[in-house]
């Protein structure tokens, strides 16, 4: 179990109002400026409250984000906040496990991306029934909780799949199939991205078929031999779309070993190192770039929120930029790409 701890012990009084403006906001988008802040004079206590985070991975530099924008939050508002992760996305168990240690800690709030749409509805529910709060974040689940914050995903798919038919138009090839390479079957934040590409193909594209589809059970080097499999069977593949990290960057790997970034383009979710080397050398043609700072720093003020008595926003949409190479080095879009971390 991966695990780390940070207390806030500022014995602040702070107001939880009009949180959601909280950081700064750019284009739909929170700052992820790591500087020094502070809570101010309110009515409601937070300062004796306990948040815990619990992400999808731990060694995911996305999910590290979240951690560092809750840690951020836990600082400006002393709220004691505890973080926690599995290792990797596909273990639901642990998560399972770590909030039942949450529950037992009887912590006040929990915020949490789960790793399963419905892997984890009892102890959500028996998080609630022990009076806790419980936050989702990015992947929406089929039970009820107190809020959710995460980006509408079937927007943001369209415009992956827009942006994707402008590509095959600008190469002069629009017909023939997309290959879609998938982390995880059955999660559902994936589910809606996929669907959203898929709505945005057919708005534009009408003559391209959206298939196959694969799914990586979230390791690259799975997602790069599906890739070379489907490039070098398939003569009238035309791309690939990724609906996240590791995906993406798998793509790439098979694109530039089979020498065919010119020919067929890639779009991909989110962004890491990997993802921002392979938009740079081109094998990788644009990024629908999602914000888990906001995430986490959001999440601990919507927690603490629930918390004291308010009522956070049933959903809270953070919004996702399109990036691409002749955008990636702007600087309210390079700290989209280049955000802090927090490890556990």
């Amino acid at each position: 179990m991966n695990k780390t701890r940070i207390k806030f012990s500022l014995g602040l009084v702070v107001m939880i109002a009009l949180l959601a403006a909280v950081i700064g906001v750019v284009g739909g988008r929170a700052s992820t400026d790591s500087g020094s802040g502070g809570g101010s004079g309110g009515a409601s206590k937070v300062g004796d409250k306990r948040v815990d985070v619990i992400i999808k991975a731990s060694d995911s530099q996305f999910w590290q984000t979240m951690l560092a924008g809750a840690k951020k939050a836990g600082g400006d508002f002393g709220v004691d906040v505890s973080l926690f992760g599995p290792t990797q996305e596909t273990d639901v168990a642990e998560q399972v496990q770590l909030m039942e240690n949450s529950i037992s800690r009887g912590v006040d709030a929990i915020a949490i991306a789960t790793n399963s749409s419905d892997g984890l509805n009892d102890v959500i529910d028996r998080a609630r029934k022990e009076g806790i709060k419980v936050l989702i974040v990015d992947n929406a689940v089929t039970t009820e909780s107190d809020g959710f914050i995460g980006t509408d995903s079937v927007k943001a798919g369209e415009t992956a799949g827009r942006h994707f038919c402008q590509l095959l138009e600008k190469r002069g090839r629009t017909k023939g199939s997309v290959m879609i390479e998938s982390s995880v079957a059955g999660i559902q934040v994936l589910k809606d991205r996929d669907a959203g590409f898929k709505q945005g193909m057919a708005a534009t594209c009408p003559d391209v078929k959206v298939g196959p589809q694969r799914y990586n059970n979230n390791d690259i080097n799975t997602a790069a031999s599906q890739v070379n499999d489907a490039i070098t069977s398939n003569k009238d593949l035309l791309g690939v779309f990724a609906d996240n990290n590791v995906s993406g960057s798998g793509a790439a790997r098979a694109i530039k070993d089979n020498k065919a970034t010119d020919r067929l383009p890639v779009v991909a979710f989110d962004s890491d190192p990997q993802e921002n080397a392979a938009l740079a050398d081109g094998s990788i043609d644009a990024l629908m770039v999602q914000n888990p700072y906001f995430f986490g720093y959001q999440g601990v003020i919507e927690a603490a929120m629930a918390a004291v008595g308010n009522d956070p926003p049933a959903k809270l949409d953070p919004g996702a930029v399109l990036v691409t190479k002749s955008n990636m080095n702007r600087p309210e879009v390079k700290r989209l790409l280049e955000p802090p971390v927090e490890k556990l």
